[in-house]
């Protein structure tokens, strides 16, 4: 059963989104992408309270994503774009983004925190955030 119920055009817009954020860090790095962005639909939490569909999660301003503002962005996604956001939506979560709602590339090393959120690791240039199971239990 999917963790997010969404249809073709919600597929696709989450299959750019990990596309544009994360090509260069090849396919989990990904997929880490679009683990933290279905955790922010499922979460109701923190800064993504309200946020019910690829849709929100993708244009949520302030904290949404910056790649929504680069043209690589708007390109078509790829047969192998869609496929890794489909594992996604199923379920498959990629360690250190299993229950992250944030991540971002540092010039240096990972902070511990950031913006309150405790670091869970560094996949090639991302480090990834999480919130304690307390704030949001339902990434958990």
């Amino acid at each position: 059963m999917p963790l997010v119920q969404t249809n073709s055009a919600g597929l696709d817009l989450l299959a750019r989104l990990m596309r544009a954020e994360a090509e260069g860090e090849g396919e989990l790095g990904m997929m880490m992408v679009g683990n933290v962005g279905v955790n922010r639909i499922i979460s109701n939490c923190l800064d993504f309270k309200g946020i019910r569909s690829m849709s929100d999660m993708v244009y949520q301003s302030p904290g949404g994503f910056e790649s929504v503002t680069l043209p690589y962005f708007y390109q078509r996604p790829r047969d192998r774009d869609r496929r890794l956001a489909r594992r996604v939506i199923n379920g498959e979560a990629q360690y250190p983004a299993t229950n992250a709602l944030w991540f971002f590339r540092p010039t240096g090393g990972c902070p511990g925190t950031w913006f309150n959120q405790q670091n869970t690791g560094r996949y090639k240039a991302h480090c990834f955030y999480a919130p304690t199971p307390q704030d949001c239990p339902r990434v958990f």
